[in-house]
């Protein structure tokens, strides 16, 4: 069975719906058999990296809301992450464009490591205050999973996997995907958003005894 994940690791909602995706994952009798592929996609490719401006001004700029509700809503955000033992730090996270981020998940997938750095760099971002845009920091993610230094260094000083992000993000636009985290099941079922476990758990068992039922037809 396949999970394709479409996230972006700037995204507080994507990071909550991975942890109650796992959740379900651990309840699936057939967990072993499942391939999680990570996707990825921008919600804001246009955005300039900014370490100078606090996420709450830059939020409460692109929504129009002002700081007391951005506040408001990033407590919600904590609460819900607190949940599934997520720590949101929102008063250090910086504000950067995730794409060499995602070359970097798009290098960590050739490794079977993709999952491994997507949760780090969820950290990096939300818990940690990092710049999931700096070169170091990437450096820093990448080597923490196992990937080689050097391979690293050199992709991100290079354009490699410019084109396997774009690709992601070509895939999401044709099957009309507008926000994540957004999850395919066994190209059967579709997830949407930062469900509850109970409901990926569903999800996984449907997809399985559809499968189930159409070998069955087929033999």
């Amino acid at each position: 069975m396949t999970v394709r994940i479409w996230s972006d690791v700037r995204c507080p909602f994507c990071y909550i719906g991975k942890r109650k995706f796992e959740g379900a994952l651990e309840q699936f009798p057939h967990k072993d058999k499942v391939n999680v592929i990570w996707h990825s996609f921008q919600l804001d490719p246009k955005l300039t990296t900014q370490p100078g401006l606090h996420s709450y001004d830059y939020l409460g700029r692109i929504k129009g809301l002002d700081r007391e509700q951005v506040v408001e809503m990033h407590e919600h955000v904590a609460s819900v992450g607190r949940e599934v033992d997520i720590n949101f730090d929102f008063e250090r996270a910086i504000v950067a464009n995730s794409f060499n981020a995602h070359r970097l998940i798009q290098m960590a997938k050739t490794k079977g490591l993709a999952n491994a750095v997507e949760e780090e760099l969820f950290k990096a971002h939300f818990t940690e205050g990092r710049n999931i845009d700096d070169h170091d920091t990437l450096i820093a993610v990448g080597t923490t999973v196992g990937l080689p230094v050097d391979e690293v260094r050199q992709m991100l000083a290079s354009d490699l996997y410019t084109n396997e992000v774009m690709e992601d993000e070509a895939a999401a636009r044709a099957i009309r995907i507008r926000g994540v985290p957004f999850f395919i099941i066994d190209d059967r079922l579709a997830v949407s958003g930062a469900q509850a476990s109970e409901l990926f758990l569903r999800a996984l068992n449907k997809a399985c005894a559809d499968a189930e039922i159409d070998i069955v037809k087929q033999s």
